[in-house]
């Protein structure tokens, strides 16, 4: 199981940069987040003056990446608004997963620059909408906008007590991209990137309200289905699995091949731990690659 240090929540940070002069109209009191990335819950309030993001330490966000250029992108308040403009990068400016050259911003919109993403917030209760994102982020994986391992072991560890408290039945399974290492190294790392956030946005469609996804490494993913049995775990299973072999997987232009190994289990009384349950699910997990990938293991 591979990690990605960026989606630890036990990393996130709070810092706040230098204040600027409030800016004229309703977008006065504005910020930006870091919701993925170093820095991971970073604010940068937005004033008058422009703000510009890029990998030179002259800029008032510096993000030191390979793939974010010196001066990458600017936001600046035109009197009605604050707009981001992308400054000629090499790899663009994302708002929402599209790329743009200029974007007018509105509360809650996401901007990646490179492999980091930030969130726009705009309003009358900044103070208190920074705060519910920093709660959110100790929770919600910032890339895939599915929950985090932190909150996974913790719904997993309930639901392993409830079973055996009250004789309840729940599913686990566990899946990963196949040759994911494949697609960094041949499309480059911002399509990995964009390969997990739409995996992610694939799966959350699929699932129920009360089932748990949640990114649990690198390229690796679990879902906690509760109340639901092996039979159902393993139903909903070659969905997904179907479903990401059909789907199409795109990033600058460049489509990608993408699958998926699955392992599903069933909670029995023997496995007294959350740890029992992950290693049994891994192991089918385990099982599903070296029989040839891209197939469900329950």
């Amino acid at each position: 199981m591979s990690d990605d240090r960026t989606t630890n929540p036990h990393n996130t940070l709070i810092t706040v940069v230098g204040q600027r002069s409030a800016p004229r109209g309703t977008a006065r009191d504005a910020c930006l987040v870091v919701i993925y990335g170093e820095d991971l819950g970073r604010r940068v309030p937005l004033g008058n003056e422009p703000v510009v993001i890029g990998r030179s330490s002259r800029c008032e966000v510096q993000i030191d990446q390979e793939s974010v250029s010196r001066n990458h992108a600017r936001i600046a308040f035109d009197g009605r608004a604050y707009l981001v403009r992308d400054l000629g990068s090499t790899n663009g400016t994302y708002v929402n997963d599209e790329l743009v050259e200029s974007f007018e911003l509105r509360d809650g919109d996401q901007i990646k620059v490179g492999r980091t993403i930030l969130k726009f917030i705009v309003g009358g209760n900044i103070e208190g909408q920074y705060h519910e994102e920093i709660y959110r982020l100790m929770t919600i994986d910032g890339l895939t906008q599915v929950h985090n391992k932190r909150y996974f072991d913790e719904m997993l560890d309930r639901e392993v007590s409830r079973a055996r408290r009250y004789d309840r039945c729940f599913g686990l399974m566990l899946f990963d991209i196949d040759h994911f290492k494949q697609i960094n190294d041949t499309f480059g790392h911002l399509a990995g990137d964009a390969v997990l956030r739409q995996l992610g946005t694939l799966v959350r469609a699929q699932v129920r309200r009360d089932d748990i996804v949640a990114r649990v490494g690198g390229e690796e993913f679990g879902v906690i289905t509760p109340e639901v049995g092996l039979v159902g775990a393993l139903e909903l299973a070659r969905k997904l699995n179907r479903l990401v072999d059909d789907a199409n997987f795109e990033f600058d232009g460049a489509r990608m091949d993408v699958t998926i190994s699955v392992g599903v289990i069933e909670w029995t009384e023997e496995m007294q731990s959350p740890a029992s349950v992950i290693q049994a699910a891994d192991e089918r997990l385990y099982e599903a690659k070296r029989t040839g990938r891209n197939k469900v293991v329950g």
